[in-house]
C-alpha cells in the first residue's frame, strides 16, 4: 500500500495554511495522513528550525530518528504510531520538554537519558512489563507529568498502580492525570517498603 512521505505531509500543511512556510512555523502537525507516513525523513523534516511542537500522531512510523535541524523543539507527539523503541534524542534533548508515545509497541525506557529538560512523558498503552523500567526516570531531572495507563506492568495489581509509581519516583507531580498532593503522597508512604519489580506475562 502506498505511504505518504515527509514532503508530501508537508505540502498538505502548506496548502491547510496558505501563506506560511514549514520552516517558519513553529507548531505543525501532520497527524492522520492518508495514506500514513511510515517513516521519519531528516533531510526533510530537519528543515523545520522553528518548529516547537510537531505532532506525528495517528500514522503507521515504526522508528525513531535522530533529527537535528529541530534547534527549538519542545513538544513531540509520535502517539499511535508503530514504535518499538524510543531513539533518535540525542540531538534535541537540550530542549524537548513534552514527549508523548502513547499507543505504541514500546517496551524499554532507554534512550530518554539526554532529555535534560523532559518534564512530561506519556507512554499510556505500550508493552512496558517490567517495573524497573519506570526507574530509568529519575535519571531525568525535570519529569514531573508522567502517564503509564494501558500498559502489562498496571495489570494484576492489589494497590493502585499510581501509587507504584510514586513509590518509586516521589518527585512526581502527576501521574495518569492524577494531581500529586498531600493525600495521595499519604497513601504511598502506607504501602510499606515493598514495591513490585515484574508483572505476569
Amino acid at each position: 500500500m502506498a505511504k505518504t512521505t515527509c514532503a508530501k505531509a508537508l505540502q498538505n500543511w502548506e496548502q491547510e495554511h496558505p501563506g506560511e512556510q514549514p520552516s517558519e512555523a513553529e507548531d505543525i502537525r501532520l497527524i492522520f495522513q492518508n495514506p500514513p507516513l511510515d517513516k521519519l525523513d531528516p533531510p526533510v523534516l530537519n528543515t523545520l528550525a522553528k518548529v516547537k511542537r510537531l505532532s506525528l500522531s495517528s500514522n503507521a512510523i515504526e522508528k525513531m530518528v535522530n533529527l537535528p535541524g529541530l534547534r527549538q523543539i519542545e513538544i513531540l507527539s509520535l502517539s499511535r504510531n508503530n514504535i518499538k523503541k524510543i531513539a533518535g534524542l540525542e540531538e534535541i534533548g537540550q530542549t524537548l520538554k513534552e514527549l508523548w508515545l502513547s499507543y505504541n509497541y514500546i517496551e524499554r525506557l532507554d534512550g530518554l537519558q539526554p532529555c535534560v529538560k523532559l518534564h512530561t512523558l506519556y507512554i499510556g498503552n505500550n508493552r512496558i512489563k517490567v517495573w524497573d523500567e519506570v526507574d530509568k526516570l529519575k535519571d531525568l531531572p525535570e519529569i514531573a507529568n508522567v502517564l503509564f495507563v494501558g500498559n502489562p506492568i498496571y495489570e494484576n495489581q492489589k494497590d493502585d498502580p499510581k501509587l507504584l509509581v510514586l513509590k518509586r519516583i516521589n518527585t512526581l507531580k502527576n501521574v495518569d492525570g492524577t494531581v500529586v498532593d498531600d493525600s495521595l503522597m499519604e497513601k504511598v508512604k502506607a504501602l510499606g517498603d515493598g514495591v513490585p519489580t515484574t508483572t505476569v506475562k
